[in-house]
């Protein structure tokens, strides 16, 4: 019995000075403030999207230099600030993934896109390519400033007509084709974490599919890094007969987006 209280005594001891302990650490997590800190790494991940489309969004992340950086949110730009949805249609926030440095917010506009002119066939398809992404870009410039350029170097994002890399699975099987993939890389310009998207249109994609594809990756590439389970909404999961335009759900799920809080635009 005098063993066992010894032991008893020995461990609330402990149990007292690590409880101290943890209650130091605390006291300084808190007095130093919450950082991010991006060591070097890198993330290779898909979020995949099931369906006759079967569409992707992919991440690949890489910051050469370990940077301390706090995350904040921005000013919602004007077009979204002044957004009022008079029907109550919701949104679907709750599908939308933030990633190690937040959500994928733009905070300087405009927006430069780049839609590289298709080289692979004739003069007056690739015109009515160009002409279906640059709808695209227009009907999503009404809720975020957008500005085709010429000038690959000075683009934001980058619309491109090219197949997709085939997806493998670990065993080395070759999933089926994709229509559409949309990725992202980090950079830092000034000390400013910045982020550039390019999207790969599949050369598979004719007719109204361009646009509905275009329009559904631009989503993407503004921030919505998530999907809709409502075949309303053009961030729907996968593409549909009928192509919907772009929802009040999906301009509700981009304004919450651009509420919440992000490393982006920050020094």
């Amino acid at each position: 019995m005098g063993k066992i209280t010894q032991n008893q005594n020995f461990w609330r001891r402990l149990i007292v000075r690590l409880r101290s302990l943890q209650a130091a650490v605390l006291t300084l997590a808190i007095s130093t403030g919450l950082l991010v800190v991006l060591t070097n790494f890198q993330v290779n991940a898909v979020l995949r999207e099931q369906g006759t489309g079967n569409r992707e969004q992919g991440r690949n992340i890489q910051v050469s230099n370990s940077v301390p950086i706090v995350q904040k949110s921005h000013p919602l730009p004007p077009t979204l600030a002044q957004w009022q949805d008079k029907t109550n249609s919701g949104d679907y926030f709750d599908q939308i993934k933030s990633t190690k440095v937040g959500y994928l917010i733009w905070s300087s506009f405009p927006v430069k896109v780049k839609i590289e002119t298709p080289t692979d066939i004739n003069e007056k398809q690739s015109q009515i390519w160009v002409n279906s992404v640059s709808q695209a870009v227009q009907e999503w410039s009404i809720y975020l400033p957008l500005q085709v350029v010429e000038k690959l170097a000075i683009a934001d994002i980058t619309i491109s007509r090219k197949a997709p890399p085939l997806q493998r699975e670990p065993n080395g099987k070759i999933l089926r084709s994709r229509s559409a993939l949309t990725t992202y890389d980090l950079y830092t310009e000034n000390n400013i974490l910045s982020h550039r998207f390019t999207i790969l249109l599949s050369p598979s994609q004719t007719g109204d599919y361009v646009l509905s594809a275009a329009r559904h990756e631009l989503g993407h590439a503004l921030g919505i890094w998530g999907h809709s389970f409502l075949e309303t909404d053009t961030m729907y999961f996968s593409q549909v007969r009928k192509p919907p335009f772009i929802s009040v759900r999906d301009v509700n799920t981009l304004k919450r987006v651009y509420e919440q809080s992000t490393s982006l635009g920050q020094s």
